[in-house]
């Protein structure tokens, strides 16, 4: 999977239509299923990630990849300037993880995961059905995980995920982290068991 996922993003930095290249950078998180093998394979670089919540139980999530405190690994068009961080496709983790109807696999950036800790991420699926999820209820969960992010991300007594790494290296730094949040759920449904039909 990490070549072929390589090969994708270069190809796709190399052969943009743009006549001066635009500066930047992305953290990037792949998620792929494989419903005859029942499992999803995966390629994350950087401080977004994912997880896989069978019913009240995380069975995975993604680490994140830092160069050191709050500076994550991310693909970037530098123009060779001084100080720029410049990682690879091939830097990403990549994992193969089983899985089975009824798991949910919660996608989001490092806003989510900064501000949220697993049990409160966990407590907010509940609202699904995982064996009958409807597109509405993943919707409604989502953008619930997103507010409730945003929200605890703008409280400044909140003990963060991120105040408590902050913490860890030394830093005087309570609240949540202001920052870019993005959720996206699925739901693993019974799809092998129909392939006959």
């Amino acid at each position: 999977l990490s070549k072929n996922v390589a090969k994708a993003v270069v190809s796709t930095q190399s052969t943009g239509h743009l006549k001066s290249p635009l500066l930047g950078s992305c953290t990037a998180c792949i998620v792929v299923m494989d419903k005859e093998k029942k499992e999803v394979s995966a390629a994350n670089l950087g401080d977004s990630g994912f997880m896989v919540v069978r019913g009240d139980v995380v069975v995975y999530q993604s680490q994140e990849q830092q160069h050191y405190f709050n500076t994550p690994y991310q693909l970037s068009i530098s123009n060779d300037r001084l100080g720029v961080i410049q990682d690879r496709p091939s830097d990403a983790d990549t994992t193969t993880i089983s899985i089975q109807k009824g798991d949910l696999i919660v996608m989001a950036t490092d806003g989510l995961f900064d501000n949220m800790f697993q049990q409160q991420i966990v407590e907010r699926l509940k609202i699904i059905d995982r064996y009958a999820p409807t597109y509405e209820t993943l919707k409604q969960a989502a953008d619930k995980l997103a507010a409730d992010a945003r929200n605890l991300a703008m409280d400044e007594d909140y003990m963060s995920p991120f105040a408590m790494k902050a913490q860890h290296y030394g830093l005087n730094f309570r609240g949540g982290k202001l920052d870019d949040i993005t959720v996206l759920l699925a739901s693993v449904v019974n799809c092998w068991e129909e392939e006959d039909t």
